[in-house]
């Protein structure tokens, strides 16, 4: 169910437009995103060349340079991704949408906040699984084929680091490693992990 009930019609019938996994949205000055199908990592850049992830958008989501002062300012496409162009002069329920963006921002600040860089890494699963995952047999899969190096520029963090840590959470039982950098999160285990 979308955020966005309040968008005028004619922009929710505006042409859709496909991307390839790993391509950018192009930034529009005076436009939005909504996103259709697909995943959508948003990021901006530290001076020495860090990647600092803004926020991760699914179906239903909006994106766009206007809701961020971050410059640069950028969106990947984390999976092939179909979105629908939302010209700002048509759109009047942008507070949803503002919302929206501090929840998630707020979130994603609550997983940094926490000192271990493992802490981080299970609260992020676990949001993940919430926000994007599909209940499975063996708990809730999150089918976005992130990158080891995407779950480090989400919280901060080394490719490397994650790569061991997600070895040990697998070793553990307290995850799944599919092919396709899919991850099965084992919920009962994670939830009491986190305690």
């Amino acid at each position: 169910m979308s955020l966005y009930t309040g968008l005028a019609q004619s922009s929710i019938n505006s042409d859709r437009q496909n991307f390839p996994r790993r391509s950018l949205l192009p930034i529009k000055k005076n436009a939005l995103w909504q996103i259709e199908q697909g995943f959508v990592l948003t990021y901006t850049y530290l001076e020495d060349g860090t990647t600092v992830a803004l926020g991760l958008w699914g179906p239903g989501d909006v994106v766009g340079e206007p809701l961020s002062k971050m410059k640069p300012y950028q969106m990947e496409c984390l999976t092939t991704v179909e979105a629908t162009i939302l010209p700002m002069d048509n759109w009047h329920e942008v507070t949803e949408t503002l919302l929206h963006h501090i929840q998630q921002a707020e979130e994603l600040m609550l997983i940094r906040s926490h000192k271990k860089v493992e802490t981080m890494l299970i609260q992020l699963l676990a949001w993940l699984s919430k926000k994007f995952g599909s209940q499975v047999e063996q708990g809730r899969l999150i089918d976005m084929r992130l990158t080891h190096e995407d779950l480090a520029a989400l919280i901060s963090s080394t490719r490397v680091t994650i790569t061991r840590l997600l070895g040990q959470l697998e070793q553990e039982g307290l995850i799944d490693r599919l092919s396709l950098n899919r991850i099965v999160v084992r919920q009962e285990d994670i939830w009491y992990y986190e305690i």
